[in-house]
């Protein structure tokens, strides 16, 4: 198997139904599996899956540990395939996406193409911003996409990649929503590898409806002390943005890790 596209879902049949068919109306699924990793248990979709997508498509249920990060690690963990896209449930990939792949251990993006569908995000910078780190930038029309592949500082979870055998893994500690964007991708830089976004895989996210997650700032902040930790990065920046007392009550309740 060359290719798993993989998505981490929770509660959100009616995103996977459109990106998986999607998938099979746009693009040349030869060599290519659809991996769906189940966190929250949804009956109907698997049921939809077993019935209609038996010999193309894979249903995991996953459902140990709630997040984001779980889910998408197991795409990695579970795929067939020698290459990995995994993208959200609600993500559709424009034509010609999945054409081509890459070469070496890196991390990949691709462009994300805003609704009007003129213009595109590139990457994201590394910025403290409404309790997130990372902040959509480098908006340009889809014309001026660089031709070719560029190293970026970081992107969003939306779409990324990497070769099945190069895949570095979320911190386990990792629960609910947050903390992923930033880490994972100075996670591939700390191990001497890049993160570069793919000119040629476009995609556009549906941000109306993204899930049904828990935000629970408790369990971003937590997040984000474990990735810093583990990244050996200041956690400084964390204290400034969320508050002193917050972070400390919660790096407390953790075992100070």
């Amino acid at each position: 198997m060359k290719l798993t596209v993989g998505m981490a879902v929770y509660n959100d049949f009616p995103g996977v139904f459109f990106s998986v068919e999607a998938l099979r109306l746009y693009h040349d699924l030869s060599d290519t599996e659809i991996l769906v990793v189940d966190n929250a248990g949804d009956k109907r979709l698997k049921d939809w899956m077993d019935y209609w997508l038996k010999d193309l498509g894979r249903y995991v249920l996953a459902k140990e540990i709630s997040g984001t990060s779980y889910p998408r690690d197991r795409v990695f963990r579970e795929a067939r395939g020698e290459y990995v896209i995994c993208i959200d449930s609600h993500v559709l990939l424009a034509p010609g996406a999945l054409e081509k792949l890459w070469q070496g251990n890196d991390l990949i993006h691709g462009p994300m193409l805003n609704d009007d569908m003129r213009t595109c995000i590139l990457k994201m910078r590394p910025e403290w911003r409404a309790q997130m780190w990372g902040v959509w930038d480098d908006v340009v029309p889809v014309g001026l996409i660089p031709k070719e592949t560029f190293e970026i500082e970081m992107h969003g979870l939306g779409l990324f990649g990497c070769r099945k055998d190069a895949w570095l893994g979320f911190n386990p500690g990792f629960r609910g929503f947050g903390g992923e964007e930033g880490y994972i991708h100075e996670k591939y830089r700390a191990a001497g590898r890049k993160v570069l976004c793919l000119p040629w895989m476009k995609w556009v996210h549906r941000f109306g409806r993204s899930g049904n997650y828990s935000l629970d700032m408790g369990d971003r902040v937590r997040n984000y002390l474990l990735g810093f930790k583990e990244l050996g990065k200041d956690p400084k920046p964390i204290y400034d943005h969320f508050g002193y007392q917050m972070v400390t009550r919660i790096n407390e309740q953790c075992g100070g890790k």
